[in-house]
């Protein structure tokens, strides 16, 4: 028997308890894996609250990443003992995920552990960390390197953010970070953060293009700050988008597209394929700097999950939440 978090729906609520399971009740899958850590994502905490539609098909264990130990594998490209990591693939959405002490998953949502990356500093980085990668390949595969200017990062507090403006800095870029909480703009600054800005100066709507100001940008939030992040972004520069923590939506027009050659590049890591994921985790296990793991994360148990879910969808999470499966 292992412990894990499920999720029912009572009446059109969602519920969530720490329930006694068997490996009898995980999915038929390839390969059984003992969970070391899963941590807690913003998507994560609306599946856990029901405040967003994540998760359709109940009793579900949610949790969209892992990293793990192979115990049964029944495809050759995995043997026993082998340390394996898992982010996206509706994994916590649609099958059952990483909030359980064993998990049983398809091989080729699998990616091996970088050598010499511990398990919990793997989930220090999670999902959000392999997000705040991608976009940054997003920019230097559009031409964005540190010489061209300054580049903002939204959300600058939040998972992918925090990782974002510590990987930019840690590769020279002059970088801006966007806060709605002024409390944290210290820690913004440790990470590497030349100048702060406010939510509230950014939100402002814009016309369809103001002053230059940005070479790149990395935009986790959607909205108003993305269409003004675009009218404010140089003459070719690249903007990655990747969440839509404010909304879906955006006010923008053509224009910083066709006079000044901007590019809105959309960066998913769900469905994002082994290859590009294999290099990603590469890069984020020599590129990120070390000193900000410590500054970026804390440790929760199973048990606090539904505390810290209403948490993150309320806005109050600074950094990375990493959920120990053996406390």
């Amino acid at each position: 028997m292992f412990k894990a978090l499920v999720l029912n729906q009572d009446d059109g609520k969602t519920t969530a308890a720490v329930q006694e399971l068997s490996h009898s009740d995980l999915p038929d899958e390839d390969v059984l894996i003992k969970v070391d850590y899963s941590s807690l994502n913003y998507k994560d905490g609306l599946a856990i609250t029901g405040k967003g539609k994540i998760i359709r098909n109940f009793p579900m264990v949610p949790g969209i990443d892992l990293v793990g130990t192979v115990e049964e594998s029944a495809d050759s490209r995995y043997s026993k003992g082998d340390k394996v990591v898992l982010t996206g693939w509706g994994v916590g959405e649609n099958f059952w995920g990483g909030y359980a002490q064993y998990a049983r998953l398809k091989a080729d949502w699998l990616v091996p552990l970088p050598e010499g990356m511990e398990p919990i500093r793997t989930m220090q980085v999670g999902t959000a960390g392999l997000t705040a990668m991608l976009c940054v390949m997003a920019l230097e595969e559009g031409g964005v390197t540190p010489d061209k200017g300054p580049v903002i990062v939204s959300g600058a507090a939040g998972g992918v953010g925090s990782v974002a403006v510590s990987i930019l800095s840690g590769l020279g870029y002059q970088v801006t970070a966007i806060t709605g909480r002024p409390e944290t703009a210290e820690y913004l600054k440790n990470l590497g953060a030349q100048e702060i800005v406010t939510r509230e100066e950014m939100a402002e709507p814009a016309r369809p293009l103001e002053k230059q100001r940005w070479a790149g940008a990395v935009d986790t939030v959607g909205d108003t700050i993305l269409g003004r992040i675009l009218a404010e972004t140089d003459y070719d520069g690249v903007v990655a988008a990747c969440g839509l923590a404010a909304s879906f939506k955006l006010p923008t027009t053509v224009m910083p597209f066709i006079l000044r050659n901007v590019r809105l590049q959309g960066v998913d890591s769900v469905m994002c394929p082994f290859e590009r994921r294999q290099q990603a985790w590469q890069r984020l296990q020599t590129q990120l700097p070390e000193n900000a793991i410590g500054d970026i994360a804390q440790i929760i148990s199973l048990e606090q999950l539904p505390e810290y879910a209403e948490q993150i969808t309320n806005g109050q999470v600074k950094g990375r939440v990493v959920v120990d499966l053996n406390q």
